[in-house]
């Protein structure tokens, strides 16, 4: 009997994904899944440690683990013009990329895609590594100018009166006219292939279920919701857990192979990244 050790964030989008599954709702067969949360920066340490069967991880720690790893199909958060957002006390300059050369950014992790493309935005900044759920704060308290906001803090950040900088799933989405993959499930290739197709369908068959019992799978999700109210949850759910969740598409791939080929070359990544996925 297959025990399959399977992570992700304590967030709302990744609980919704994964609600069907927790809640026996998905047919199994003999595969046990054992579910634990962390947040990304742990998830992504625990992966490069190769310690999780299946995990949720940033597409820029996906570099670092191509070789133990392969992503799944499905389960991706993609921002379509939206994502992680810098935010300050201060109102927004004429020129935030210039900006951000004198001021401190707290960011969410190191390996954390937001650290990604925030380094192509702007390859000078300074940072500091900030727990993702403590960011609002260090900026409000001044220890660090700008903070690099992701999950539900893309928001709710104006609630406490900080001003947006700059959305970098624009930018990435004004650049090169593709959306910014953020974070994917990658399994380890060691399980051999029949697992890791069976295990596959498991996990899509929750996100699947999920959207069609959207009114219970947001319940579920609701108490991950750190300071949202429902509508606030299900605008954000709706924002991660989409037709790219489902299945990345010839659109969210080339958005995958675009940003780590635009971190290898910016010189963000040791070496060219193989992307590679698991076929159903």
């Amino acid at each position: 009997m297959p025990t399959i050790h399977l992570a992700h964030s304590p967030d709302s989008d990744d609980a919704f994904m994964f609600w069907a599954l927790a809640a026996g709702k998905v047919d199994t067969g003999d595969r046990v899944y054992h579910h634990e949360l962390a947040d990304i920066e742990t998830l992504n340490r625990r992966a490069l440690a190769a310690e999780l069967e299946v995990t949720a991880v940033s597409f820029h720690a996906y570099a670092y683990l191509a070789d133990r790893y392969a992503l799944l199909p499905h389960g991706a958060s993609i921002g379509d013009g939206y994502g992680p957002r810098l935010v300050s006390r201060r109102p927004a300059p004429a020129d935030p990329a210039a900006a951000l050369c004198d001021v401190l950014v707290a960011i969410p992790g190191e390996r954390t895609t937001a650290h990604l493309a925030l380094r192509l935005f702007q390859p000078a900044v300074r940072t500091v590594i900030v727990p993702f759920d403590r960011i609002e704060d260090a900026v409000l308290e001044g220890k660090a100018d700008v903070g690099l906001l992701i999950h539900e803090g893309q928001l709710t950040f104006g609630d406490r009166g900080l001003h947006l900088w700059e959305d970098l799933g624009a930018w990435w989405g004004r650049t090169t006219g593709l959306p910014l993959p953020l974070g994917g499930n990658v399994i380890r290739k060691d399980l051999g292939p029949e697992l890791l197709r069976l295990v596959s369908r498991d996990l899509r068959a929750s996100i699947v279920y999920g959207l069609a019992h959207r009114a219970e799978a947001l319940a579920h999700a609701g108490q991950y919701a750190r300071g949202m109210d429902a509508a606030r949850t299900d605008t954000f759910v709706g924002m991660y857990v989409n037709d790219f969740t489902v299945d990345y598409g010839t659109r969210g791939r080339a958005a995958v192979e675009r940003l780590l080929d635009a971190g290898y070359r910016a010189g963000l990544l040791p070496a060219p990244v193989p992307v590679e996925f698991i076929e159903e």
